[in-house]
């Protein structure tokens, strides 16, 4: 029975530009590697916590994620992939993910039609926060790009200015010809939604994710039952154990950030909990390099997805991975020929 070796590598990813938030702006953001062989095969999973997002994030998390996979080293093969997991507690839910998907990558589990390469996955065309003219430069880049769903970051610069951005696309598309999403993150107080919720919606919205921050339960609650525009809970998801408290928030849309939730059967979990609701729900990747993004894009090629997902980060960074993953016309393909070759140096617990 052969032995697990593993192998642990930070990393700081760096942006192309300046990605504006609600939070802040972005210029880098490190991720943390796992790689497992048995010394034919090998498997990368990925760990990106989030200042300000992910439980577990502090200025370096090495010795805390060194810490969490120091009981896996050295393992017998094969491995109950459950019972691994929850080794690991709830709180760092995005080691959680690195090391079920570094199992899930040695052990090549997809067989869907996108990771087998014969299908691709419509996605949107994410637009960062940013002056209004950066912002119409990446509207324009997109829509040039073929992409017929776009997401706008908004809540960071002046609300008329956001609102002007929204109607010059209006003047050219409708909302049979352009999907808009916008994503606030938390953005508004729940004394000024409804009013900016009300603007919002005049031009035609497919929906808005987290209008208020997270942990308002009450809030969010009327907030959805005022029925002004499709409500999406990101944020609210993060450590929610309970999905009662999802229950009764009752959403129009959940997003899944497998890295906030604990991983690819955690992110199952609440795809099975929509379905029982009958809500609609997308996937999106939280800031991962592409290891982490191919990951999260092989689990939604096992469903029948109708909607665009948000899986278009792995074009952020100077210095990704390469991968067999490509972005064309607002689609998301993969390509399994291409071989992937680990990323790491011989750096070893």
């Amino acid at each position: 029975m052969s032995k697990i070796s593993l192998r642990f590598h930070p990393h700081e990813l760096q942006f192309h530009f300046e990605a504006g938030t609600s939070r802040g702006v972005l210029t880098k953001k490190k991720s943390y590697f796992v790689e497992l062989s048995d010394g034919v095969r090998i498997g990368l999973g990925e760990a990106g916590p989030l200042l300000g997002l992910s439980p577990e994030f502090s200025e370096d998390c090495s010795t805390a994620f060194e810490k969490a996979l120091a009981p896996f080293q050295g393992l017998a093969l094969p491995v109950d992939i459950h019972e691994w997991i929850a080794e690991i507690p709830f709180d760092q839910p995005s080691f959680r993910f690195a090391l079920e998907t570094a199992l899930l990558d040695f052990n090549k589990p997809f067989t869907n039609e996108f990771a087998m390469g014969s299908a691709a996955i419509p996605i949107n065309g994410l637009i960062w926060m940013g002056s209004a003219d950066f912002m119409r430069e990446q509207i324009e880049q997109k829509l040039q790009q073929g992409f017929s769903c776009l997401k706008l970051k908004i809540g960071a610069i002046d609300f008329e200015t956001e609102l002007s951005l929204l109607k010059s696309i209006r003047s050219r598309f409708s909302a049979e010809e352009l999907t808009l999403r916008v994503d606030a993150n938390g953005a508004f107080t729940p004394s000024e939604a409804p009013f900016k919720l009300e603007k919002l919606a005049s031009y035609d919205l497919h929906s808005i994710e987290q209008p208020i921050q997270a942990g308002q339960i009450e809030a969010m609650r009327e907030l959805v039952a005022l029925q002004i525009l499709p409500i999406a809970l990101d944020e609210e998801l993060i450590g929610m154990k309970d999905k009662s408290i999802a229950s009764f928030i009752d959403p129009d849309y959940i997003i899944l950030k497998p890295s906030f939730l604990g991983g690819i059967q955690a992110t199952r979990d609440w795809i099975d909990w929509a379905s029982q609701k009958g809500k609609d729900w997308w996937i999106t990747s939280a800031l991962e390099s592409n290891i982490g993004l191919q990951a999260i894009a092989q689990l939604t090629g096992d469903y029948n997805v109708q909607i665009p997902q948000g899986l278009g980060t792995g074009q952020l960074y100077t210095n990704n991975f390469s991968s067999g993953l490509s972005i064309e016309k607002g689609n998301i393909s993969f390509d399994p020929t291409i071989s992937r070759e680990s990323p790491f140096q011989n750096i070893s617990l």
